[in-house]
């Protein structure tokens, strides 16, 4: 038996980056790096059903992991760019 259990803030964070244009704008291997370090830093919050979430969820609540999200977002593109650099320092 398969089950369909997903994390829900991975689904929130995809739809940031979607909505930012950035799976357009950003190499596959640097996304998948973003979205590894974004979701490190994030509680997990497992769902089974998406639209069973979106209509019992709470608006706040949904606001408070959106912003959780976004924080964890900007913390993750300023350290993989210092990785970037330290990287280059080396290659010099």
């Amino acid at each position: 038996m398969q089950l369909e259990i997903r994390n829900y803030y991975e689904v929130l964070l995809m739809e940031l980056l979607s909505d930012e244009g950035l799976f357009d704008e950003l190499p596959e291997d640097y996304l998948a790096d973003l979205c590894c370090v974004t979701l490190n830093q994030l509680p997990v919050r497992y769902i089974r059903h998406l639209v069973d979430t979106y209509f019992f969820e709470d608006y706040n609540e949904l606001k408070q992991m959106k912003e959780e999200i976004q924080a964890a977002l900007e913390k993750s593109r300023a350290f993989l760019k210092s990785k970037l650099a330290e990287e280059q320092q080396e290659d010099i």
